[in-house]
């Protein structure tokens, strides 16, 4: 599989993943040759990068860290217990709590399974979805991303399910936000910002006033937006006076906001995210959560083009535990020219390092027909 931009698709490819709507639907199968159509249709739903099958990358693998099917059972889950959580017609029965506690009680287990019996590092970029309904998505991503960045911390069992919680529950408060600020596509005005930010204080107040949710669940919705240097909201808060498991769903919460499709902003791809909580280091971000979670991710991940500092083109292969800015690389190119592809495993080659991506990649062979 090779990673390639939707502005550099070309008809007769081939897509090596599906690509799904939000409620698990598929809008184009793989395998299946791409048309003008399809491509059209790709870049009409705003969807950035797509992963093709072609000889340059034959065999090689990208694996999700959850399957299809367990991450659309997962969001069916959250947007139930959501719904019934946040239901402002009237307040919800004792037994309607414990239903929607059960149903989050079993995608944080799912997702601990699959996160502990999976050895690799996250892959984010394996399914690809368009942008509705993206409110469920998102709890599922960051409680996957929390989840990895608590057993990197050694968290406990316990501690782990109280984490998963609330970073399941986080934006439940988005729920009484109007949807047509949500999905706004433009420049929110003033108020409308305003508006959004509430969403911290009207999940705590939902979450605080359920018996089966811990205190502690209820700070992560309310603390999320927090930051090291007092610069977050709703309080202002800084350092020591925020909740452990805020600071770790907030570095969760803003890389998937990152790197997702959105109304009104391109996904960026997981090294540049990575840039960017590494810039608020120390001032936004506690520096031992970027770095447990850095340890978790696939900065560079398998199929995608990359450029060396000694001008080598290459496509990443495998992934190295560890050392995560350090995957084996496919070299096809050199000095412009193609070559005949062999291995470059950059943890034992430390004077080469990655300076660039190049999702419009296209063989030389191509650009001279």
């Amino acid at each position: 599989m090779r990673l390639i931009s939707t502005r550099a698709l070309k008809p007769g490819m081939v897509l090596a993943t599906t690509v799904y709507n939000l409620r698990g639907q598929a809008l184009i199968h793989d395998n299946v040759p791409i048309t003008e159509r399809m491509i059209f249709r790709l870049q009409e739903l705003s969807i950035q990068y797509v992963y093709i099958e072609d000889s340059l990358s034959k065999g090689i693998q990208v694996k999700g860290t959850v399957s299809s099917k367990v991450r659309q059972q997962a969001v069916n889950n959250i947007e139930t217990a959501f719904k019934q959580l946040s239901s402002s017609k009237a307040t919800p029965s004792v037994l309607m709590i414990e239903n929607s506690a059960k149903q989050l009680k079993q995608v944080i287990d799912v997702v601990l399974s699959e996160v502990k019996g999976n050895h690799d590092l996250l892959t984010i970029l394996t399914d690809v979805f368009t942008y509705d309904s993206y409110i469920f998505h998102h709890s599922f991503n960051v409680t996957l991303y929390t989840l990895s960045i608590g057993l990197e911390l050694k968290l406990s069992t316990k501690q782990l399910e109280q984490l998963g919680v609330g970073a399941i529950l986080h934006d439940i408060g988005k729920m009484l936000v109007p949807e047509e600020i949500l999905l706004k596509p433009g420049k929110l005005t003033e108020d409308e910002f305003y508006e959004i930010k509430k969403h911290s204080e009207h999940g705590f107040e939902i979450l605080r006033q359920l018996h089966s949710v811990s205190l502690i669940i209820a700070h992560c919705a309310y603390q999320h937006h927090e930051r090291l240097d007092g610069s977050g909201y709703p309080r202002g808060l800084k350092g020591e006076d925020i909740h452990p498991f805020a600071k770790i769903i907030a570095v969760a919460d803003v890389f998937d906001a990152m790197t997702s499709n959105r109304v009104y902003r391109k996904a960026m791809l997981p090294h540049q995210a990575l840039e960017v909580l590494y810039a608020g280091s120390g001032t936004l971000f506690d520096p031992a959560v970027i770095e447990a979670f850095r340890s978790s991710v696939a900065i560079y991940p398998n199929g995608m083009v990359i450029e060396l500092n000694d001008g080598r083109i290459g496509i990443v292969t495998h992934q190295n535990k560890g050392v995560t800015d350090r995957p084996v690389i496919r070299i096809i190119e050199e000095g412009g020219d193609e070559v005949a592809p062999y291995s470059l495993d950059l943890s034992k080659e430390l004077d080469k390092v990655i300076i660039g991506f190049d999702p419009d990649y296209e063989p030389q062979s191509l650009k001279i027909k």
